[in-house]
């Protein structure tokens, strides 16, 4: 064989971008590039289809582009990762094969074990501001004596090291850390503009892919079909950040954790599957917000930064500090199935029906969503937290086991015991009213503990702190909660209904 492509880098489906460690100093007379398509993946679960839909077109449209620019690109269609590869040095034999270390831990088995068989050159990844290895360093010198960590920590070290928005003197912008006070207003009363979203017109690559995927035996696919709001190349993901820089951030603060039901996207930025697929660097993305001027509020920037380089890069830390067994762990012994109010079923619950709705519609919600609704009821009902965490992993586009295991396991159900969170993220009906205008449209009374009419979240708030008494009443930050369940006179009533309500949320009755 020639010396002309003698390397190949094998790309994962979630490494498309030139500019990584894998690619960076890639030369197309020397170099080509492998993408495998595993059927094996396609079928392993019931995948929404815009997030197969979004990930098969942003890989083809970046082996397009390597395409024009001159590379040779190996694309495959295979049964299984191994297949390809086998296929690929088969026909080729090249003399060398490198692949970036991958994001979740089953990529990670995978390359460790094909790289028993194979002679693989494993590359360090760059796709984060903090690698996992750089995490490990700072968690390992800064575990309280609890055994804890803390997020608002990891934010400020990554704030200082990265100099972003910093002082000369190495304090905050602006004299404050946070700006969380600010940043959980409700949602406005009355009319209110929000901004417009981008939307795409679909070309041949989507049509080719949308083929494809109807094409392959044996695939599950739910939700609804791709309707072009979901960028699939760096240009249009960078048209999408320039969009929400001119209209959305100046109001993302004030508002990131309030939820309109007629309004999925408020201020969001949408960009969150672009990060976790490599079509923008958070570097990128940060470099713009610092860019803005002074006529953008502080708490805006502040709170969208710390998203980026606290919440999402911590995300990623913890889920390989925490280790393999963590996506197992479920403290309360939780063993109910996903409810079909959440898959598609019909239900009462004015909230849980809208976000819903959204899931289906995009394969995307903001947070709040997520974690005040969603991975809430689960948890006040009783969802095997493993379950909870594979569905959402499989319905959202912006999912990945290392984004799921941390949200779910321990941020939304608190499964892990509180090695994530101080306290479970659970709430009754007011919490609701007060962060959604959707209490006033439901057939629920938010309000009443019992009673057909009871909303299940209140009811079954108090009967999760009732059932949960032994492992949480000794947390201190649950003592006024406590105190308030002592006082409750109706709690047999309560009792009850709850049982109530769980058998009709998961036979899909109410």
């Amino acid at each position: 064989m020639s010396s002309r492509h003698a390397k190949t880098v094998w790309v994962l489906g979630d490494q498309l971008n030139r500019n990584l460690a894998h690619l960076r100093t890639a030369q197309p007379d020397e170099t080509r590039v492998l993408f495998v398509v595993s059927l094996t993946k396609l079928r392993s679960a019931p995948w929404h289809q815009q997030r197969l839909h979004f990930i098969l077109t942003s890989m083809r449209r970046f082996a397009l582009e390597l395409i024009d620019e001159g590379f040779s690109v190996d694309w495959r269609v295979a049964e299984t990762m191994r297949a390809g590869l086998q296929a690929h040095i088969d026909e080729f034999a090249p003399e060398d094969i490198s692949v970036m270390q991958p994001m979740n831990r089953s990529g990670q088995d995978l390359v460790d074990s094909l790289a028993t068989t194979f002679p693989l050159r494993l590359i360090g990844s760059d796709q984060f501001l903090c690698s996992r290895e750089e995490f490990a360093d700072w968690a390992a010198a800064n575990t309280r004596k609890d055994g804890s960590l803390l997020m608002e920590d990891f934010y400020r070290w990554q704030r200082r090291r990265l100099d972003i928005l910093i002082d000369a003197d190495g304090e905050p912008v602006g004299g404050r850390w946070n700006y969380d006070e600010e940043n959980r207003l409700p949602p406005p009363k009355g009319k209110h503009e929000w901004p417009e979203v981008l939307r795409r017109t679909l070309d041949d690559v989507d049509v080719w892919v949308s083929e494809f995927l109807q094409s392959v035996d044996g695939l599950e696919m739910k939700g609804e079909a791709p309707t072009g709001l979901w960028a699939t190349n760096h240009g249009d993901a960078q048209k999408q950040l320039e969009h929400f820089l001119q209209s959305a951030i100046s109001n993302f603060g004030p508002y990131e954790d309030a939820i309109v039901g007629d309004e999925p996207y408020l201020n969001h930025s949408l960009l969150s599957p672009y990060l976790n697929y490599g079509l923008l660097h958070p570097s990128e993305v940060i470099s713009a917000v610092q860019a803005l001027g002074d006529d953008i509020p502080l708490n805006s920037k502040e709170g969208f930064i710390r998203q980026i380089i606290g919440w999402r890069e911590y995300v990623h830390g913890l889920y390989w500090w925490f280790g393999p067994d963590y996506v197992n762990e479920n403290h309360f012994n939780d063993d109910a199935p996903v409810p079909p109010a959440f898959t598609g079923g019909a239900t009462e619950m004015n909230c849980v029906a809208h976000v819903a709705k959204w899931v289906e519609q995009d394969a995307w919600t903001h947070h709040i969503p997520r974690l005040m609704v969603l991975a809430n009821l689960a948890t006040l009902a009783g969802i095997d937290p493993s379950k909870m965490m594979r569905w959402m992993w499989a319905s959202f586009i912006d999912g990945a086991e290392w984004v799921m295991a941390p949200n779910v396991i321990g941020m939304g159900m608190y499964a892990d015991g509180g090695r994530m969170s101080t306290k479970p993220y659970v709430s009754g009906g007011n919490y609701i009213s007060k962060m959604t205008d959707f209490c006033g449209d439901c057939s629920f009374d938010r309000k009443a503990r019992t009673g057909d009419t009871a909303c299940p979240f209140t009811t079954l708030y108090w009967d999760f702190l009732d059932r949960n008494r032994d492992v949480l009443q000794s947390n201190h930050r649950m003592a006024r909660v406590y105190a308030n369940l002592n006082r409750l006179a109706d709690i047999d009533e309560v009792r009850e209904r709850a049982v109530e309500v769980r058998s009709r949320l998961i036979a899909g009755t109410i």
